[in-house]
């Protein structure tokens, strides 16, 4: 069977034309997804196309009569594009799992090289050259073909892909060893030349057609890999919907979910639960004694204790920075009396970190079903009612008794005065203004909340934010002040024309509710709020409890373009030394530091030293509680952005407030 060079020629040209245009697939694959393994198959691509351009040319030049030396140069060339394609399409197969340096890569290349010039030296050496030549290239070839497709398969059967083209290449792979294997074995049996030309052309329209499948093999993984990356994704959305980022156990709607479904198994099976808050003593001390990530390795450990105690428990949550969950199912009460003992002594083992030990205590409340409750919610106060008395009295354990049912009974009275005071909007906000010390114009607000009681008249904070947080409240109640917020500013700009930004504190168990962020985009896209009118105020012991999932939150707010700020700054001033980690914008520093600051040199130092390093870290300063024209002074030569406090206005009622809005400049009263 004869075949024309034409007919090679034209073939060549179209599997280098096939492969060009994969190779322009591949990157702007690459570029879309930024993966190492297929820029390296990119390149594979590249490389073989290079190579059928060349076989392409081979067929209809001279060279290989008129001069041996420009033969070789031209072989070299194109069997230095095959092994490329070999080198790169083997790097990216293992790049698919794991990482590769570049030292390494760029040594696999120069590896290439070498072994591409080393069958070149038969040709330097021998009478017969270029059948010398050929014959030595197409052996050593093989063999490394051989050996790379079987290294190749069997890394595939033994590290698997979950999508089908893994087993495609896995198949491709083990063929074409195959292919190589019969190449090599035939060449040593005594044959014809013209079973020899017989089957080098067989091989030949058996490469090109397995060097297309390929191509389509990579592009099938690639799409297969690129959807398994996205159900990982959706899987991994749906763990951290469920479970604390930093811990693992469940979060404080996952695990109270698993408390309802826990008393609807017990109901069945005629048995009790336990329901036990936990505690970590002075957790911040731990924190700022050790540091951050001792204070992170002691959280995921005590969730780790919990979740795999010999009691078997039915739930095991984190509800928030140090505080735990833990329900077990029990059938006597003297097997209950003994789970305390057992909770303290798991987690008042040493904690290794390195080459530091940390111990710590727990304070721990809990109550029963049925006895003292029927439902999460109640069960979660009556535990909660006991772990405050415990911590309040200082005592390690305490269980819930009808003794406390008189303080139970006010806070339901509380919960429920609470939650008709949010239903009927009884809430108001009064706005305390923040001036720039640059412009000297209003740079935005700080929202605080009041509560207008129907009978008692207007209360502070103080007289109902305990409560709130005893009772669970703090989502709720940061995500309605959030919302009075939001929409408030969106009617000033209707009516007035102006957009101010709003700052708004929130609490450590809102800013850490996996749905915190789409919660605040659903805020801004409700009222047609940009998000640079949005400030979120949150303390250092919000951070400092959780600051990978801390720092997380912050940059996912700042990508949507709202600021984020640490209130009441130095309360906490061992952390500065963690206060570059913080992706925050400003710092606001404490009321404390700034009522002796022209009066006491140690304040003094303190403040300029917060404002100095906050600037030197590209973070803005504001100064709370500037209450006369001295302070005030001192702080705008020392460079601090903007002051809020009394001096420049109290917090004023919305109907006072609105008249900054109809002014140009805002100045202080002095």
């Amino acid at each position: 069977m004869l075949v024309s060079t034409d007919s090679f020629t034209f073939l060549f040209a179209m599997q280098a034309i096939v492969f060009a245009i994969l190779s322009l697939v591949f990157l702007v694959y690459f570029r879309s997804f930024k993966r190492e393994y297929v820029k390296c198959w990119l390149f594979s691509l590249v490389a073989l196309s290079g190579y059928y351009v060349i076989s392409a040319a081979l067929p209809i030049t001279d060279i290989y009569i008129k001069n041996n030396s420009l033969l070789l140069f031209y072989e070299q060339v194109q069997q230095t594009a095959l092994y490329l394609f070999l080198a790169f399409l083997l790097l990216g197969l293992y790049r698919t799992k794991r990482k590769l340096t570049k030292t390494f890569v760029s040594l696999a290349v120069l590896l290439t090289f070498f072994v591409s010039l080393t069958a070149s030296i038969a040709y330097l050496f021998s009478e017969d050259n270029a059948a010398m030549y050929f014959e030595v290239k197409a052996q050593v070839q093989s063999f490394i073909f051989i050996i790379s497709f079987l290294s190749a398969s069997l890394y595939l059967f033994i590290d698997r892909k979950p999508h089908f083209s893994s087993k495609l290449l896995f198949a491709f792979f083990l063929i074409s060893a195959i292919r190589y294997l019969a190449y090599v074995t035939m060449t040593v049996m005594t044959l014809t030349a013209e079973w020899l030309n017989q089957l080098t052309l067989l091989l030949t329209y058996f490469d090109i057609g397995a060097h297309s499948i390929l191509g389509f093999i990579l592009l099938i993984w690639i799409q297969g890999d690129e959807r398994n990356i996205s159900k990982q994704s959706i899987l991994r959305e749906q763990y951290l919907g469920k479970h604390d980022f930093l811990t693992g156990a469940l979060n404080r709607i996952a695990v109270m979910n698993q408390l309802t479904e826990a008393i609807t198994t017990a109901k069945q099976q005629s048995c009790k639960l336990a329901v036990f808050l936990i505690d970590i003593k002075q957790f911040k001390f731990i924190n700022d004694t050790y540091g951050l990530k001792v204070g992170d390795c002691i959280l995921k450990e005590v969730a780790s204790r919990l979740n795999n105690s010999l009691l078997r428990p039915k739930a095991v949550g984190r509800l928030s920075g140090d505080s735990f969950m833990f329900v077990i199912e029990y059938y006597n009460e003297p097997s209950v009396a003994r789970v305390p003992e057992h909770l303290h002594q798991i987690i008042g083992r040493p904690y290794q970190y390195h080459d530091q030990e940390a111990h710590i205590q727990a304070s721990i409340g809990y109550t029963s079903f049925p006895e003292y409750g029927d439902n999460a919610e109640e069960l979660l106060q009556n535990a909660n009612l006991a772990l405050h008395h415990a911590e309040t009295n200082n005592i390690s354990t305490i269980n819930f008794e009808s003794g406390m049912q008189a303080g139970g009974r006010r806070l339901l009275l509380k919960e429920k005065e609470l939650k008709n005071a949010i239903l009927n909007d009884e809430f108001v906000l009064y706005y305390q203004p923040q001036l720039n010390l640059l412009t000297n114009r209003l740079e935005g607000v700080e929202a605080l909340v009041r509560w207008q009681h129907p009978t008692k008249g207007l209360l502070l904070p103080g007289d109902f934010l305990d409560d709130i947080d005893t009772l669970f409240m703090n989502s709720q109640f940061d995500n309605y002040v959030l919302s009075k917020a939001c929409s408030t500013n969106a009617r000033w700009y209707e009516k007035y024309k102006r957009r101010v930004t709003i700052a708004v504190n929130i609490t450590a168990v809102e800013f850490q509710d996996p749905q915190f962020v789409s919660n605040i985009q659903t805020l801004l896209r409700d009222n047609n709020l940009s998000p640079r009118y949005l400030e979120l105020e949150i303390t250092e012991n919000v951070v400092m409890t959780d600051i990978d999932t801390a720092m997380t939150t912050i940059t996912s707010l700042q990508s949507m373009g709202i600021k984020v700020s640490i209130d009441d700054f130095g309360t906490g001033y061992s952390s500065l030394a963690y206060l570059r980690q913080l992706p925050i914008d400003k710092i606001k520093i404490d009321r404390s530091f700034i009522t002796e600051v022209a009066t006491n040199d140690s304040d003094l130092t303190i403040v300029k030293s917060m404002i100095k390093l906050s600037h030197g870290l590209g973070k803005r300063v504001l100064a709370e509680g500037v209450e006369n024209r001295e302070q005030l002074n001192v702080l705008r030569n020392m460079g601090c952005d903007a002051v809020q406090g009394y001096l420049i206005d109290k917090p004023l009622p919305e109907e006072t407030f609105v008249s900054y809005l109809t002014k140009q400049n805002t100045s202080t009263k002095t």
